[in-house]
C-alpha cells in the first residue's frame, strides 16, 4: 500500500488506537505491524477470526485472557546451541506454559476435539489457533518445582541442592552465634553500646571502637563516618566466613548445573514453545480488535470477490472521531461497478475532508484484519491500493508551494492509479486560477474513469458540479447545510450537488447590502439558477422529511391502537366464552344438587307425614326434571308467560314459576329480574314469575316444612346465582359479620363447593373469633381450619362443607 496515503489518512494513529486495548507488548507490537492485504481470501478470514472472538467475548462476558509473558529471550536462548536459561528465563517459561493451558481451556469449545477440523465446532477459526497452543501439565509441574514465582531456585530443585543449603543455614547461624558470643565478650571499653555482628563486602564483622583495633586483631573492613569505630572480622569468623563461600560456591555450581539439565530438556519443545507464544500474542491482537469493534460499534463488513467492485457503505464513522467519544454523524453511500468518480461538494468545514478519510480508513482497516465503524450490510472491495491527496503540503525546503504539491501528488497518483484502487483527492482545482483549476480538476477526473480507478474528490468549483451526466460515470454527492442556522448537518446525500453558501453566510454574518448585492450582481447567472434550484429543492426536501416523520408517526399510533382494539376484543371474546361456559356448567350441577336435596326433603316428609304427601313427591320431582332437562337444552323452545302474569316493580313480592318460590322484588335490568328468596338471590327471566298467589304460596309453604331456599324449593330453569370461592371481610365491624358470610356460604353450598376460604385478616382477632364461632354452629360445615402460609396463614380460615 502507498505509505504517503497511509500517512496521510493516519492509519498508524488509528491502528494505535486498536493497540492500546491489547494486554502485552508483543500484542500492541503486532498489531502497530499490521499492514493491508489485497488478497480478498486473507482479509475474510482475518475478519472471521475477529467475528468469531466477537462472539466468544459476547457468550463469556467473564472470561479475560491470561496474562502472556515475554518469553522472546527465553526462545532465543533454547535457539542458540550451548546456551543456559537464567532463573528469570525459566520462570518466563514457566508462566508461557500456564498462560497457553489457560487459553487453550477458554477457546475449548465443549463436545469437540482439539483440532480445527470437527464439523461441530462453532468456532473453527480459533479452533486452528487453539491447535498451536501447548499442553503439557508434565512440564510445567516440573519447572514449579524447580522456580519459584520470584525466579528464585528452590531447595528442592535437587536433593545435592536442598543438602549445600542446610549446611549453608547452619554454618551462618554458627558464625553468628560465635562472633556474637565474642562481641559479649569484649571489655566495656572496646565495645560499641547497642553493637551487633553485620556483613561488609561478603564477611560477617563486628564494631569496635578504634582504640581495640590491636587487642581484637583480625582484618578491618570498614570504619564510621567519624573514623572512631572501625567494623572487625574477628581471626575466630575468618575461617568460617571462608567456609560459607565455599558452600556458596558449590551452591551456584549446583544452580549452574540444575539450568544446564532444564535447559537441555526444554530444548525439544522450543518449536511447540515458538508456536504456543505466537499464538499467544496472535490471540491478544484478536482480542484487541474484538473490544475495538465493540467500542466502535462496529460491524464485519462482507468483502467482495476480486472483479466485484460494487460499494454499500452503511453507517460509517471516522475511527478517531468515535474514539474521541464526540457525536458523530454516520453516513452511507453505495456505489455501482459504473460508478466510478464521486464529486463530494458543500460549504466549508462542512465535512468533506474527514468523509474522504473515513472512506479510506474504512478499507485500509478492513484489509488489515481489523473491523472498522460501520453497519451491518457494508460491502466493500478489495483494493490494490489507495491514494490521497489532502491538506497542505507545501515544503519550503523543496520549494514547493500548496498548488504544486497537489500537482507532484496528483501526478504519482495518475502514474499508478488504475483498477481496484482509490483515489482521495481533497478540494481538486484549487490553489490556481479557478478556470484553469477546473479545467485540470475535469481532465484528472475524466483520465481516472478511464483507467478504471474509483476517485472520491471534494471541491467548491461549479464547473466539476455538471460533470454528473448520463454516461460520465461520475456521480455528485453533497454534505447537507442547515441554511437556518448557518451550520452544517454533516448528512451526506448521493445524487445532488452542494451550494457553497459563500453569500449566505456572508450575508447572515452582516456585511453591508450594498456589497452583498454587487457580489450577487457578478455571479454567473447559470451558477445563480443552479444555487436556487439546490435551495428549492433543499426547502422541499425538508417539508417532505417534516411530513414523512408525522405519517409515520401517525401510523405507528393507529397500528398501536388496532393491535390494543384487537387484543381488548380477543380478551372481550375469551371471557365471555369462558363465562359462558362456566355459568351453563355451575346451573347444570345446581339443578343436579337441587334434585338430591328434593329427595331428601321428600323423604324426611314422608318419614313424617306418610301417604299424605305423595302428590307433593311426584309433584316436586317432576318440577326439578323438567328444570333439568330445560338446562340440559332438552326443549329449546321459549317457555310461554304464566297466567296471570302483569308488569312488576321493585318491592312486589312474586312467585317463580315451576318451583313455587315466594320472593320479592329487588332489582330489573335487561329483562331479567333479581328476587331474594330468603337469604339467596335469584335472577330470573321476566317471564318466570308471577304476581303471588298467597293461598298457593301458604299451601307450598306447608309441604316445606320450614325449609327455604333453592335447595328446599327446587330452581327456575334460567336463574343464575352469585357463589364464590372466598368471602372477603376484612374492614366489617363484628356484628356486620354473621349477615355478610351467611350469603357467602348460602352462595357457596348452593354451588356445591368443597371448601369456602374466609378471609378475615389478622388485626385483634375479633373477627376472626366471630367467624369460627358462626362456622361451629353451622351444620353445613364439617371442619373449619387455619389457612396455612401459602393460603394467608393467621388471617384465613378455610372451611369444609358437609358431603
Amino acid at each position: 500500500m502507498n505509505e504517503h496515503a497511509l500517512s496521510v489518512l493516519e492509519f498508524d494513529r488509528a491502528l494505535a488506537r486498536v493497540a492500546a486495548r491489547a494486554t502485552s507488548p508483543m500484542g500492541a507490537e503486532a498489531i502497530l505491524a499490521l499492514r493491508p492485504s489485497a488478497d480478498p481470501v486473507l482479509v475474510r478470514a482475518m475478519l472471521e477470526r475477529v467475528a468469531e472472538t466477537i462472539a466468544l467475548l459476547e457468550e463469556r462476558p467473564t472470561w479475560s485472557l491470561p496474562d502472556i509473558p515475554d518469553a522472546r529471550g527465553t526462545l532465543r536462548s533454547l535457539e542458540l546451541e550451548g546456551g543456559v536459561l537464567i532463573p528469570e528465563s525459566l520462570l518466563a517459561a514457566l508462566r508461557l506454559l500456564v498462560s497457553s493451558q489457560d487459553l487453550a481451556e477458554g477457546l475449548r469449545e465443549e463436545g469437540t476435539d482439539r483440532g480445527g477440523d470437527d464439523p461441530r465446532l462453532r468456532r473453527p477459526r480459533l479452533a486452528t489457533l487453539r491447535g498451536g497452543l501447548v499442553e503439557s501439565p508434565d512440564t510445567e509441574s516440573w519447572l514449579r518445582g524447580i522456580v519459584d514465582d520470584e525466579a528464585g531456585i528452590r531447595d528442592d530443585a535437587s536433593p545435592a541442592l536442598r543438602a549445600i543449603r542446610r549446611r549453608l543455614r547452619a554454618a551462618k547461624s554458627e558464625i553468628l552465634r560465635k562472633l556474637e558470643r565474642f562481641l559479649d565478650s569484649l571489655p566495656e571499653r572496646i565495645r560499641v553500646e547497642g553493637a551487633s555482628v553485620s556483613v561488609r563486602d561478603g564477611r560477617f564483622v563486628i564494631p569496635i571502637r578504634r582504640e581495640g583495633k590491636s587487642e581484637v586483631g583480625g582484618v578491618i573492613h570498614g570504619e564510621s563516618a567519624t573514623g572512631g569505630t572501625l567494623f572487625v572480622e574477628p581471626p575466630i569468623g575468618i575461617e568460617l566466613t571462608n567456609g560459607i563461600h565455599e558452600l556458596e560456591r558449590e551452591e551456584e555450581r549446583e544452580i549452574a548445573r540444575i539450568l544446564r539439565a532444564a535447559t537441555d530438556r526444554l530444548r525439544p519443545l522450543r518449536a511447540a514453545l515458538v508456536e504456543a507464544f505466537d499464538a499467544l500474542v496472535d490471540f491478544d491482537t484478536l482480542h484487541a480488535r474484538a473490544r475495538t469493534a465493540k467500542a466502535w460499534g462496529g460491524v464485519s463488513p462482507e468483502i467482495l470477490d476480486p472483479g466485484d467492485e460494487r460499494l454499500t457503505i452503511v453507517l460509517a464513522r471516522h475511527p478517531l472521531l468515535v474514539e474521541r467519544g464526540v457525536p458523530v454523524v454516520p453516513f452511507s453511500l453505495e456505489l455501482g461497478e459504473d460508478e466510478r468518480v464521486v464529486v463530494v461538494s458543500g460549504p466549508n468545514t462542512g465535512g468533506k475532508t474527514v468523509f474522504l478519510k473515513a472512506m479510506g480508513l474504512v478499507h485500509l482497516l478492513a484489509q488489515s484484519g481489523v473491523v472498522p465503524p460501520v453497519g451491518k450490510g457494508t460491502r466493500l472491495p478489495v483494493l490494490e491500493d489507495v491514494f490521497a491527496d489532502i491538506g497542505d503540503e507545501q515544503s519550503i525546503a523543496e520549494s514547493l508551494s500548496t498548488f504544486s504539491a497537489h500537482l507532484a501528488n496528483a501526478r504519482e497518483i495518475l502514474e499508478r492509479a488504475g483498477p481496484r484502487t482509490l483515489v482521495l483527492m481533497d478540494e481538486l482545482g484549487t490553489g490556481t486560477d479557478p478556470s484553469e483549476g477546473a479545467a485540470l480538476a475535469r481532465a484528472i477526473l475524466e483520465v481516472l474513469v478511464i483507467r478504471g480507478a474509483r476517485a472520491l474528490a471534494s471541491s467548491h468549483l461549479g464547473a466539476l458540479k455538471r460533470l454528473d451526466t448520463e454516461g460520465s460515470r461520475i456521480v455528485n454527492a453533497s454534505l447537507l447545510f442547515d441554511s437556518e442556522r448557518i451550520e452544517p448537518t454533516y448528512h451526506l446525500q448521493k445524487g445532488r450537488p452542494g451550494r457553497s453558501y459563500g453569500l449566505a453566510i456572508a450575508r447572515r454574518l452582516g456585511l453591508p447590502s450594498e456589497v452583498m448585492d454587487r457580489a450577487e450582481s457578478y455571479v454567473d447567472p447559470g451558477e445563480l439558477r443552479l444555487e436556487a434550484v439546490l435551495a428549492s429543492l433543499e426547502r422541499k426536501e425538508r417539508e417532505l422529511e417534516a411530513a414523512l416523520i408525522e405519517a409515520e408517526d401517525a401510523a405507528r399510533e393507529a397500528h398501536t391502537l388496532r393491535a390494543e382494539t384487537e387484543a381488548r376484543e380477543a380478551r372481550l371474546e375469551e371471557r365471555e366464552r369462558t363465562a359462558e361456559s362456566r355459568a351453563r356448567e355451575q346451573a347444570r350441577q345446581l339443578l343436579l344438587n337441587a334434585r338430591q336435596e328434593v329427595e331428601a326433603a321428600i323423604r324426611e316428609v314422608r318419614e313424617s307425614r306418610g301417604d299424605e304427601v305423595a302428590g307433593v313427591e311426584a309433584g316436586a320431582r317432576r318440577r326439578v326434571e323438567e328444570a333439568a332437562k330445560e338446562h340440559l337444552g332438552s326443549d329449546p323452545r321459549p317457555r310461554p308467560r304464566g297466567r296471570g302474569w302483569a308488569p312488576v316493580a321493585e318491592g312486589d313480592s312474586v312467585t317463580v314459576v315451576g318451583s313455587g318460590a315466594r320472593g320479592v322484588v329487588r332489582e330489573l335490568r335487561d329483562g331479567r329480574v333479581t328476587v331474594e328468596v330468603g337469604s339467596v338471590r335469584l335472577q330470573v327471566l321476566l317471564d318466570e314469575i308471577e304476581p303471588a298467589d298467597e293461598e298457593a304460596v301458604g299451601a307450598r309453604s306447608s309441604v316445606r316444612s320450614g325449609r327455604s331456599g333453592p335447595a328446599a324449593m327446587g330452581v327456575p330453569p334460567s336463574f343464575e346465582i352469585e357463589a364464590r370461592m372466598e368471602a372477603d371481610l376484612r374492614g366489617l365491624r363484628v356484628e356486620e359479620v354473621e349477615l355478610a358470610m351467611g350469603r357467602a356460604l348460602d352462595g357457596a353450598v348452593v354451588a356445591s363447593l368443597p371448601e369456602f376460604r374466609i378471609i378475615h385478616g389478622k388485626g385483634t382477632g375479633a373477627v376472626r373469633a366471630r367467624v369460627q364461632e358462626l362456622l361451629r354452629s353451622d351444620a353445613r360445615v364439617r371442619e373449619f381450619r387455619m389457612g396455612d402460609p401459602s393460603e394467608g396463614g393467621s388471617g384465613v380460615t378455610i372451611a369444609v362443607f358437609r358431603g
